[in-house]
């Protein structure tokens, strides 16, 4: 049986001064390290004396938010550049308003693309998949992935096994410091919770 936490990043600087997120390096905002502090100690008590292997995205808030878990249960987090947040090309290190002001069309489906360099929803679940695969045939049973909201979402959407097309009618929206536990057990996927606040706690 394979057990998958995920986690996504608690309250970020990006989440309060308006700009985008995606691959610029914001760091966790002053309440985003006390929130992930809250995270780290209660999956302390929920998994102790259990071996975890911990993988985060290499983006600051992420990796910041890796460092506190992994220094909680003794483990080196491990950096994994698969689970940063989609890139959305030239609206990196701009802001929210610019963003909405400039992009190219609304994001209806899965293959729009937002700006000329932007990554799409289709190719995030193309690279996604291939991570997955991966990571289901590694030995490790428990392990916990800190990343972002849309890469969660996508990367839970690819989990229950549903067609990237699927995307265009449905999705899986986090909010930030929710924990998710997903189990693979007798070749069945099971969400056992999904953006689960009360770590926060």
């Amino acid at each position: 049986m394979k057990i998958i936490y995920t986690l996504q990043h608690p309250q970020s600087q990006h989440h309060l001064n308006g700009m985008v997120g995606s691959w610029t390096d914001w760091d966790l905002s002053e309440l985003g390290v006390q929130q992930a502090q809250r995270i780290a100690l209660n999956l302390k008590a929920e998994l102790a004396g259990k071996s975890v292997r911990l993988l985060s995205s290499d983006l600051k808030r992420a990796w910041h938010t890796a460092e506190i878990v992994g220094e909680a249960l003794e483990i080196k987090a491990e950096k994994e550049p698969r689970l940063r947040e989609r890139y959305l090309g030239e609206a990196v290190g701009q802001s929210v308003a610019w963003l909405k002001a400039n992009l190219l069309k609304p994001e209806i489906t899965i293959d729009d693309r937002l700006f000329p360099s932007a990554q799409t929803r289709r190719e995030q679940a193309e690279q996604l998949g291939s991570f997955w695969d991966q990571l289901l045939q590694q030995d490790d049973d428990l392990l916990i992935l800190i990343s972002h909201g849309d890469t969660l979402g996508m990367l839970q959407a690819l989990w229950l096994k549903l067609e990237a097309d699927a995307l265009n009618s449905i999705q899986f929206a986090g909010q930030a410091g929710g924990v998710s536990c997903l189990w693979e057990r007798d070749g069945k996927r099971i969400v056992r919770k999904f953006n689960d606040l009360s770590y926060l706690k």
